[in-house]
């Protein structure tokens, strides 16, 4: 598979919602460290767009704990923003799942944030286990 239709084959789910007060600074521009919890919501609305969510990972007793989170500032949202951000997985081992996040705004679709987040497979006790199964995602 080339190169190319190898990133269209990728799934992307998109996330939107709305910038909400508290997550703003004094200016009413969105702080910083609310585009990590952005990443976190969009993560868990891939899982659930995959057919599954993450409080049934743990109910099969694995835990998948963040290891490293990369951001990149290019733009910013402010209040009464509606957030867009385009989730897919970008490398999955047996290990190791990495997903990648692009955060734009709804009006006019220009990219603002980029990241990514890294997380290992643990069991219940923090041991490094092997992806299971039934939560292969893609």
């Amino acid at each position: 598979m080339n190169p190319e239709s190898a990133a269209n084959a990728r799934r992307e789910v998109i996330a939107e919602f709305p910038v909400r007060y508290a997550e703003t600074d004094a200016m009413a521009v969105v702080h910083h460290a609310s585009y990590i919890v952005y990443f976190e919501e969009a993560r868990c609305h891939y899982m659930r767009e995959q057919g599954s969510e993450y409080a049934l990972v743990e109910a099969d007793g694995f835990r998948l704990p963040v290891t490293e989170v990369h951001v990149r500032y290019v733009g910013s949202l402010v209040y009464g923003d509606r957030v867009r951000v385009r989730t897919w997985i970008a490398e999955n081992k047996s290990r190791k799942l990495t997903f990648a996040y692009e955060i734009m705004n709804d009006k006019d679709e220009r990219v603002l944030v980029t990241g990514s987040t890294e997380h290992i497979w643990t069991d219940l006790n923090g041991r490094v286990t092997r992806a299971p199964e039934r939560w292969q995602l893609k």
